[in-house]
């Protein structure tokens, strides 16, 4: 059996550079004693002492954080879908923000699982298209938080987020023009509409 080999002078310098800069989960609890620093080797510059960032009042993702521990670095579909290209015709594209334009069909994927909601949502598509539809509405909810009780930390309105997503991979991005969040009077946030190639 091998002998378990220890840290190196220059690995302990290192590491105790590095325990420096962190900042302790509970500040409470007692620090324990850094590793001794005997050596300093010269290919390594110690770093300039940083202050620690607190993050309470920060805007990411489109939410402020507000002494959360959960913190979203996409931005949310909305926003990310207003950034997008457009690739439909104007006049048709103000009309339907505007809420002015009726969806030929719609789903609706409340309840469903991402596994579940995925391949209804490829089918329900393809068969638009196949019937020369050009506008649809997909329904998807905005979602709940876990709440503070839950296991995980988890972001809400998960079929919410992975629509967009889903339809510009394969097999629905050769025939989706454009995809744009609905208007009030057709779900707002919580739903879709999905403008079709002919």
């Amino acid at each position: 059996m091998a002998r378990r080999r220890g840290l190196s002078a220059e690995d302990k310098a290192l590491w105790s550079r590095i325990a420096a800069t962190a900042v302790p989960m509970h500040p409470a609890r007692k620090k324990s004693a850094p590793l001794a620093d005997n050596t300093k080797p010269a290919l390594l510059a110690k770093p300039a002492p940083r202050e620690p960032v607190a993050l309470t009042g920060l805007t990411l993702g489109g939410k402020r954080t507000g002494g959360s521990t959960r913190i979203d670095l996409s931005p949310p579909p909305r926003e990310a879908l207003h950034n997008q290209p457009l690739r439909m015709d104007h006049k048709t594209h103000r009309q339907m923000t505007r809420g002015k334009v009726a969806p030929e069909a719609r789903i609706d994927l409340h309840g469903m699982t991402l596994a579940v909601a995925q391949p209804v949502l490829i089918r329900f598509v393809l068969q638009a298209q196949a019937a020369g539809k050009r506008l649809v509405l997909v329904i998807t909810g905005k979602g709940r938080e876990g709440g503070p009780d839950a296991p995980l930390p988890v972001r809400p309105g998960a079929l919410r987020h992975n629509v967009p997503h889903w339809l510009h991979m394969p097999p629905l991005n050769a025939i989706v023009l454009q995809v744009r969040p609905a208007h009030r009077r057709h779900g707002g946030e919580g739903a879709y509409y999905v403008y079709l190639r002919r």
